[in-house]
């Protein structure tokens, strides 16, 4: 009779932790959905505001540099803030990247526990500082700080194109934006990175080691390809965020129309989410709303790629590993 008591416990238990993981799965599956009707939610809004744009502006919008909404015909178009938003991008990640990098392999290869716990435990404190609180940060403290280092920049290297200005103007340039940038992407990216180079196979690294592999090699041929998916994800994720900061590069940036093309130290810029932000609460009446809306959707387009763009990576290169 005891047998056939713990036995029916047993079922009874099973039973009961079945049903438990059947709730679970069918409320992460529902949140996913509502996930998924939110986003889509969005996407219909901010396409249904771009049309009424699109009829009256058609491809222009896209290729169209000025902001002049008293012209005749109309000159109004974000192209100067698209190619802003992906120099700006670049700018951070150029600077994020290497750092991140860097710093993931410092704290999973070679920093003592107590020191690469401690490291850990700030680089994830660090993405949870509001955009605003950086913002005025870089805006008091950073950008005079910045303005030296280009004009040294401009000094020593301003025989190439990159590092002119004419202007003599080194505050609010695209540089200081992505330096602020790279300061917010580094977190996200380092965690991923550093996450992903912890769960490399100890037998590999312990092979590499035993035939005499330094460090460096080592890292180029064990752990930087096994993880190279998690990497590359990791760095997307940061461009993504990068794409659509707002109020950081609102703080620091010079806002211009004309585009700015490669003149990353010269004043003046701007980005799709600053241009919404800076005029969305002056907007002269309800079809200015319906532009900065439409510059929001085709924003919100160019970020959607670029995540699908992420996952075609992530796995590709999964199945090369394999």
């Amino acid at each position: 009779m005891a047998n056939v008591d713990l036995e029916q416990r047993d079922l009874q238990a099973a039973a009961t932790s079945h049903r438990g993981d059947r709730i679970f799965n069918r409320s992460i599956t529902a949140a996913a959905f509502v996930s998924l009707i939110v986003l889509a939610g969005i996407a219909v809004f901010l396409g249904a505001q771009a049309v009424p744009v699109f009829q009256q502006l058609g491809f222009s919008f896209l290729t169209t540099t000025a902001w002049d909404l008293n012209s005749d015909p109309l000159d109004v178009g974000i192209f100067g803030m698209l190619y802003g938003s992906i120099l700006l991008a670049v700018i951070g990640l150029a600077i994020a990247v290497p750092a991140s990098l860097l710093l993931s392999i410092f704290i999973v290869f070679l920093a003592p526990k107590k020191l690469a716990s401690f490291l850990t435990n700030s680089i994830d404190l660090m993405a949870a500082i509001p955009s605003v609180i950086l913002g005025l940060w870089a805006f008091y403290m950073l950008n005079p700080q910045a303005a030296e280092w280009q004009r040294l920049l401009h000094e020593y290297l301003g025989w190439i194109p990159l590092f002119q200005n004419d202007s003599g103007n080194f505050f609010g340039t695209p540089f200081i934006a992505g330096f602020i940038l790279a300061i917010m992407v580094i977190p996200i990216t380092t965690s991923v990175t550093r996450e992903v180079l912890g769960r490399t196979p100890p037998e590999l690294i312990n092979a590499a080691e035993s035939l005499g592999c330094s460090l460096w090699t080592m890292l180029r041929y064990v752990a930087l390809p096994y993880g190279r998916g998690g990497i590359v994800g990791g760095i997307m994720l940061g461009l993504g965020r990068a794409l659509g900061e707002t109020i950081a590069v609102f703080f620091v940036l010079k806002l211009i129309y004309d585009t700015n093309w490669y003149h990353v130290i010269e004043s003046g810029g701007g980005s799709v989410a600053t241009l919404i932000v800076s005029r969305f609460g002056e907007a002269s009446g309800p079809f200015e709303v319906q532009l900065l809306l439409a510059a929001g959707f085709f924003l919100f387009l160019m970020t959607l790629g670029v995540n699908m763009i992420a996952n075609l990576i992530v796995s590709r290169t999964g199945r090369l590993k394999k």
